[in-house]
C-alpha cells in the first residue's frame, strides 16, 4: 500500500529547475532518500549538499532526458536499488513566438516536444511495471495551468502541457485500482528564469518554495490534480469552457492577445532541469 504522506524514496527529474529544486528541499529530511537528476552539474552538487544538510540521503546524476534509452535505464536501475515511492517528473522547457508574431522556430518546437512530452512518457512507462507489480507507488507529472487554455505566445508549450494533463488523467484511472497513485501538477506562474523570459502578464506570481509546499500537500492527499494559485486556476478553468468567440476576447482583455506582450520580456527559453 502506498504511503502518500511519507514517501521514503523520492525521485525528481528537472531538479536543477526552480520547482524541482524547491521540491527536493521540501522533501529533504532524515530518513528520506532523494534521487535527483538534471542537466546542470554544479547546481545538482549544490542542491545535493543542501538536502544532505537537512538530513536526507542524496544521490544525483546529470542526464539528458532526451536520451530515452539512458533515461529508462537510469530509472529502472534506480528503482531496482531502492524501490521508488514517489516519482516527480518535473523536467521541461519553453519556447515562444517571435516579437513579430512569427511562428516558433521548428527546431525548438521539436526539442520542446521531446523534453516536455516524450521524455515524460519514456520515464513513466519504464517505471510503471514495477510499481504495478508492487501495487505501490506515486507518480507526479508537472504540467501547467496552460494545459487548460492555449495562450497565444506559447502554443507548443501549451500543447505539451495539455497532453501531459490528459496522459496523467488516463494513467490515474488505469493504475488506481492497483494501488498506484498518479497526480497531475498544474502550476501557474512560479518565479524562475524561464517564467521571467515569457512575454505577457504574470498574475499571482509565486515563489518556488511556496509552490513546493502546495504541491507536497496535494501529493500527500493523492489528489488527481494540484492546480494553483486558486484565483488563476479557477479563472483559466472557466475560460476553457467558454466558446472561442467569448474566450479569445476575454483572454486578450487580460493581456493574452496579440497586442498584450507587455509584462514580460522575450528571452532565451530556459529549461526547468
Amino acid at each position: 500500500m502506498t504511503d502518500f504522506r511519507n514517501p521514503r524514496h523520492v525521485v525528481i527529474t528537472g531538479a536543477t529547475g526552480e520547482i524541482g529544486g524547491a521540491l527536493a528541499l521540501e522533501y529533504a529530511a532524515p530518513g528520506v532518500r532523494l534521487t535527483l537528476t538534471g542537466r546542470k552539474e554544479e547546481r545538482l552538487r549544490e542542491l545535493a549538499s543542501q538536502c544532505e544538510g537537512k538530513g536526507a540521503s542524496v544521490s544525483w546524476k546529470t542526464l539528458d532526458v532526451c536520451d530515452a534509452p539512458a533515461l529508462r535505464s537510469w530509472i529502472r536501475e534506480t528503482d531496482a536499488a531502492n524501490p521508488v515511492d514517489l516519482l516527480i517528473s518535473a523536467a521541461g522547457r519553453n519556447t515562444q513566438i517571435g516579437e513579430d508574431f512569427s511562428m516558433e522556430p521548428y527546431n525548438e518546437v521539436e526539442s520542446l516536444v521531446h523534453i516536455n512530452l516524450m521524455a515524460n512518457l519514456a520515464l513513466i512507462d519504464a517505471l510503471v511495471p514495477e510499481m504495478r507489480r508492487r501495487k505501490s507507488g506515486h507518480i507526479a507529472i508537472v504540467a501547467s495551468l496552460a494545459a487548460y487554455y492555449g495562450l497565444v505566445y506559447t502554443p507548443t508549450y501549451c500543447a505539451t502541457k495539455a497532453a501531459l494533463k490528459s496522459y496523467g488523467t488516463s494513467l490515474r484511472a488505469l493504475l488506481a485500482p492497483e494501488g498506484v497513485g498518479v497526480s497531475v501538477i498544474l502550476p501557474g506562474y512560479v518565479d524562475s528564469p524561464m517564467c521571467r523570459a515569457m512575454p505577457g502578464p504574470k498574475p499571482f506570481l509565486m515563489k518556488a518554495d511556496k509552490a513546493a509546499r502546495i504541491i507536497r500537500k496535494g501529493l500527500s492527499k493523492n489528489r488527481a490534480r494540484i492546480g494553483f494559485p486558486f484565483p488563476l486556476n479557477l479563472g483559466i478553468w472557466f475560460l476553457s469552457f467558454f466558446p472561442y468567440f467569448l474566450a479569445a476576447p476575454l483572454a486578450a482583455l487580460f493581456g493574452y492577445g496579440r497586442n498584450g506582450r507587455n509584462g514580460g520580456q522575450a528571452g532565451t527559453p530556459d529549461r526547468k532541469e
